[in-house]
């Protein structure tokens, strides 16, 4: 028994039909979606159903001809589904931008809300950060967290050392005024600067302070310090121990030496949520991974702390041994490609193993003179088609991007932030079955929703937002690869964001319907009253990786 999908055969059919409610007629419904065959996000079947909108409301679902709507969208033999919730997203770094606002990328692949600040990154006033989006407009729904690396800058800077009891008091109080302005929980980035100093126990003891979903970018995604498995324990054992939802951020077995281990990783997490522990991953379908190239092949090491190293004879040889090694276990030169930064000009698209060669010098030795010039990001070639295909299986993976928006021409960025959601549906689903659709959008939608406590979103049902997504899988398509990475994906006809249609038939229509969500005091999230921000995030950016 076959699980791919079958395409949607009516294409000859005018899609997206437009009708006015007759003239002195009541219009119950602001917006009606007719004949689609809605998967509600729960993981059931599809069934034939209409869903009627009033305001920012979905208020009736079910067989609704005949009755009067100010404008009636005929989804006809597509899909009508929840809007998609995108479990980590760096967008907030730049929706504020006024080129950005609109989120168009993110629109255009079916997304409607954003989990924003993850990798411990983000600012530490969330106040700050709301008033600044809910200020003029933005597309998607932005729910925020609050990043450990951040309080743990704010406190105590970027030094390698352990918190005294006064600075963990003030690091506590920084997450707990977080919590009240409406976080939905803790991200931390043990991998990076200054979180990987961190031992566990002051992530437990912020996590405890901002409650709700613990999410992280752990220690070791392959075999660099810990080893992935461990790391993954430690997500397990901060969500035991603080009481809150772990979520492992874009799971993955990162170089060949971590190959397989998805199946250990899976085990682990299954026999910790089987005694109670509320543990879950999320995870972008692609096999390359993004990052800064200091942090991919010399963690824990600066611009500044490299060439110190590189000035000696021992410590060089030494350094240079290190850098060697980490390149290895990411698969090798050819396997990484410089996407952007200062340290890289005019070297975006090219692989470390090209730039070497035409330098005359080791890849390592080619690696170290990019980072010590200046920044510079990566697309690294490291994971394996069966580990990803293993962990997306799971019924606990959301989906996640892990990109954010960015502006055609500018380097050559991973291709997920224009078609993470889109590519789930064309290549996992269509193409090759690792997903039956309606676990795809299970998964992309009420799994992401229950998780984070966005309440009323991630489903269709009455008395839900109008967050809602119309589109033919047939024709869903990621159009952005990593040799061009910048065009929108196709196939995602109409969207709806707070009862608002941003996209029709294909065309945005600039609305922006989104809103700033905060976590209450009960667990759950409501929509930000204010208007919504286009003015620009407070906080300094903070590279997807």
């Amino acid at each position: 028994m076959t699980r791919r999908l079958r395409p949607l055969a009516t294409l000859g059919i005018a899609f997206g039909l437009l009708a006015a409610a007759p003239a002195g007629q009541d219009a119950p419904f602001d917006l009606l979606v007719s004949g689609g065959r809605l998967l509600d996000g729960t993981g059931n079947p599809w069934r034939r159903a209409d869903v009627g909108i009033r305001g920012d409301r979905i208020v009736a679902v079910g067989r609704l001809a005949g009755h009067a709507a100010a404008r009636v969208v005929d989804a006809r033999d597509r899909v009508v589904a929840p809007g998609f919730i995108d479990a980590h997203s760096h967008a907030l770094e730049s929706l504020g931008a006024p080129d950005l606002r609109d989120a168009r990328g993110l629109l255009a692949q079916g997304v409607t809300t954003v989990i924003g600040n993850p990798d411990g990154g983000g600012p530490v006033d969330l106040a700050a950060q709301a008033a600044s989006l809910a200020d003029g407009g933005i597309g998607i729904n932005a729910a925020l967290l609050i990043g450990h690396g951040s309080v743990r800058r704010a406190v105590i800077g970027s030094a390698d050392r352990q918190p005294t009891a006064g600075d963990l008091d003030r690091m506590r109080a920084l997450v707990r005024q977080a919590a009240a302005d409406g976080a939905f929980g803790l991200s931390s980035g043990l991998f990076y600067i200054p979180g990987r100093y961190a031992r566990l126990e002051e992530v437990i003891a912020l996590a405890r302070e901002a409650g709700g979903v613990y999410t992280s970018h752990i220690r070791d995604e392959g075999t660099y310090d810990t080893g992935v498995v461990a790391s993954v324990d430690e997500v397990i054992r901060v969500a035991e121990e603080a009481g809150v939802r772990g979520v492992v951020s874009h799971m993955k077995a990162l170089g060949p030496d971590s190959w397989g281990l998805s199946r250990e990783m899976i085990a682990h997490i299954d026999a910790a949520r089987a005694r109670g522990v509320e543990v879950l991953a999320d995870q972008y379908p692609y096999d390359a991974s993004s990052t800064s190239l200091a942090a991919a092949v010399m963690p824990g090491e600066t611009a500044r702390s490299a060439e110190e190293a590189l000035s000696g004879t021992e410590s060089r040889t030494a350094f240079l041994a290190m850098v060697r090694e980490n390149i290895r276990r990411r698969g090798g030169p050819a396997s990484i490609v410089i996407a952007s930064g200062r340290g890289a000009p005019g070297l975006a698209g090219r692989r470390l193993s090209e730039i070497a060669d035409a330098r005359g010098v080791s890849p390592e030795q080619a690696a170290a003179d990019i980072v010590v010039s200046g920044t510079a990001s990566i697309v690294s070639f490291n994971m394996s088609d069966e580990d990803i295909d293993r962990i997306m299986r799971q019924p606990w993976t959301m989906a996640s991007s892990d990109g954010g928006l960015v502006r055609p021409g500018a380097g050559q960025p991973h291709p997920r932030s224009q078609g993470a959601f889109a590519r789930r549906i064309a290549r996992y689903v269509r193409d090759r079955g690792v997903l039956t659709l309606e676990e795809a959008v299970r998964t992309a939608t009420s799994l992401t929703a229950a998780t984070f406590g966005l309440t009323d979103r991630g489903v269709i049902r009455e008395g839900a937002l109008a967050d809602v997504i119309v589109f033919d899988p047939a024709r869903v398509q990621d159009r952005a690869t990593y040799e061009d990475p910048f065009p929108e994906a196709a196939g995602i006809d109409w969207v709806v964001v707070n009862g608002q249609v941003a996209r029709a038939e294909g065309e945005f229509t600039g609305a922006r319907g989104g809103r700033v969500l905060r976590r209450d005091h009960q667990g759950t999230s409501a929509g930000s009253q204010s208007p919504i921000s286009s003015a620009p995030c407070p906080c300094a950016p903070y590279a997807a990786r």
